[in-house]
């Protein structure tokens, strides 16, 4: 995702003169575009990410939109005192942008992986974390980062494009439909390939609703919620439970008086066997690869 995003951010800076980017000396191989576009609103703050925040809110004080750019656990755990202080309680239109979430630097180990950042970021004030599941997600969401201009965090990946057809109800977006759904998917972040592959099962195909969730705090409108009353749910991410989407969803949910027959989800469970790998390793260890993910929608099927 990071070729869309260069090329977004690109366009958004030469329609608005008040965009500034910042880097924490990474985007090599990535950036240069912006670095040649963008002239002096490109800064490189260095390996500073706490210093590098406070600099983007006292830009943003002075009328800027700035977004802050560095992997993921970098942007996130480094500076959220900054983040919290300088930013989200004045409500400065300061946008992090962390690549690789969840487990997607791999064998660079625990901390270069950022399986807790949105619990961290979505439960301050005035915060919306914005995740794509695919590539071609991330231009409408850089406009609306920047039109909303308040605090916000934008989760990078790897992602194929979006399938044809599909709707968006508040935070979600209907991917797959089925004729007579068995049951619910929802999926978050680019872990959703893992589902679309999944579901290339024959015996699975057509028999489930795949959704994606594109944000958090989550926006359920109560017509979508109905809709999953009584069937079974699965629920997807490459992140922890604590503060991940199956719990803010279920809270959602059980506030709107929606059951659904079963309510599973799988996240990130950190290292259960102490080692490190590649992201489908630890995919693999969640049991968020394919295979796992089909296994659990057979049992869905199997008690029909």
């Amino acid at each position: 995702m990071r070729k869309e995003f260069s090329a977004g951010i690109e366009r958004i800076a030469r329609a608005d003169e008040r965009v500034v980017f910042i880097t924490g000396d990474l985007g090599y191989n990535a950036l240069e575009n912006l670095v040649d576009s963008m002239g002096p609103r490109f800064i490189n703050a260095g390996v500073a990410e706490q210093n590098m925040v406070g600099v983007a809110a006292g830009m943003a004080y002075k009328g800027f939109k700035v977004f802050v750019y560095s992997i993921a656990p970098f942007a996130v755990y480094r500076c959220l005192e900054q983040f919290r202080n300088d930013v989200c309680l004045h409500k400065m239109p300061v946008f992090l942008v962390g690549n690789g979430g969840g487990y997607g630097y791999g064998i660079m180990g625990s901390t270069h992986h950022a399986i807790e950042d949105l619990a961290c970021l979505s439960s301050l004030q005035h915060v919306k974390t914005y995740v794509p599941a695919f590539a071609d997600e991330i231009d409408p969401m850089l406009d609306t980062i920047v039109a909303e201009a308040g605090p916000s965090y934008l989760r990078l990946g790897v992602g194929p494009k979006t399938p044809e057809g599909t709707d968006t109800y508040g935070s979600f977006r209907h991917i797959v439909r089925s004729t007579n759904p068995l049951g619910t998917i929802v999926a978050l972040g680019p872990v959703t390939a893992n589902v679309l592959n999944a579901l290339e099962n024959e015996a699975l195909a057509g028999l489930f609703d795949v959704y994606t969730a594109t944000c958090l705090p989550l926006d359920l409108p109560v017509d979508l919620a109905r809709r999953w009353n009584g069937r079974p749910m699965l629920v997807v991410e490459e992140h922890v439970s604590i503060g991940g989407l199956a719990q803010q969803l279920s809270v959602q949910l059980l506030q709107n008086g929606i059951i659904p027959a079963r309510f599973i989800s799988l996240t990130a469970q950190g290292y259960p066997n102490g080692l490190y790998g590649d992201q489908k390793f630890h995919q693999q260890q969640s049991g968020l690869d394919p295979a796992t993910i089909a296994r659990q929608l057979t049992t869905f099927v199997q008690a029909s």
